[in-house]
């Protein structure tokens, strides 16, 4: 079995619509994260630009391959861990809410676009994904990627367990009153898929949102192995295939499944 890839969460709302500020911001989240030991650094929904930016979002939005790619590109290199992060994405005439995984060289590992948007704000500006299941490996990890609104849908979780992926990456804008998908239904989540996940939140008030943090690592046995409290912060928490490999063996959910059951039946009367 690979060894554990320490991984680093940063829960962080940056300084709305400051680009630059941001990148600054995530630079030296990098660099105390690499000095930690860690592989990868996880940042929060819409890191890149901010997310309450109502009207600025066309002006803020750039290409997978625009001038934050590469600085964020940089920042990998410079630090030598892998790095997600989120941005609103243009492509063509659309907008995306999209999270992209960098690798430690500075190349683009995967990309993933949200697929179930979030109130009025995100379904006047964006357009959803329509690919659920996006992975890349690193240091022998199956990552997977999800963005906020989306571990709210079981289904959503369960293609990514079927699809083999060891640690669901989850960049979230997670707001007041909703702080119980932060402290229950993500460890939830993990164990009865068998998998870890990385949630990552803003945090503190940004417009009309006030983000909740209580960013977490949970693992496949439902353990909260590193939570954050309500402002900026730097999580690092492990993740163990040996401890996946043991907790699938002893909680076979997916193995037990009977999914010719579940098709939607006609009602009995």
């Amino acid at each position: 079995m690979p060894s554990s890839l320490r991984t680093a969460l940063f829960q962080s709302s940056g300084r709305p619509g400051a680009v630059d500020t941001n990148l600054e911001l995530l630079d030296a989240a990098a660099r105390r994260a690499a000095a930690a030991g860690a592989r990868l650094l996880v940042t929060s929904e819409m890191y890149l630009t901010g997310y309450a930016l109502g009207d600025r979002v066309p002006a803020l939005a750039e290409p997978a391959d625009g001038p934050g790619f590469h600085a964020v590109a940089e920042i990998a290199r410079r630090h030598a861990l892998a790095v997600l992060y989120g941005y609103p994405e243009r492509s063509g005439e659309l907008l995306h809410n999209s999270v992209q995984l960098v690798g430690a060289d500075g190349t683009a590992l995967a990309h993933y676009r949200k697929t179930h948007l979030f109130g009025d704000f995100e379904r006047r500006w964006f357009t959803p994904g329509d690919h659920a299941v996006v992975q890349a490996e690193l240091d022998g990890v199956r990552l997977g990627m999800l963005v906020c609104y989306d571990v709210e849908f079981p289904e959503n979780v369960r293609a990514h367990a079927l699809a083999g992926t060891d640690l669901l990456l989850v960049p979230t804008a997670q707001m007041h009153p909703y702080q119980f998908v932060a402290e229950s239904v993500v460890p939830v989540r993990a164990f009865e898929n068998q998998l870890y996940v990385a949630y990552v939140n803003r945090a503190g008030q940004e417009g009309a949102f006030e983000f909740v943090g209580l960013s977490c690592l949970a693992g496949p046995d439902g353990a909260v192995r590193s939570r954050a409290g309500r402002g900026e912060e730097l999580l690092v928490g492990e993740v163990d295939p040996d401890l996946l490999a043991a907790s699938r063996a002893a909680n076979p959910y997916l193995f037990d499944r009977r999914p010719d059951l579940y098709a939607a039946p006609s009602p009995r009367g």
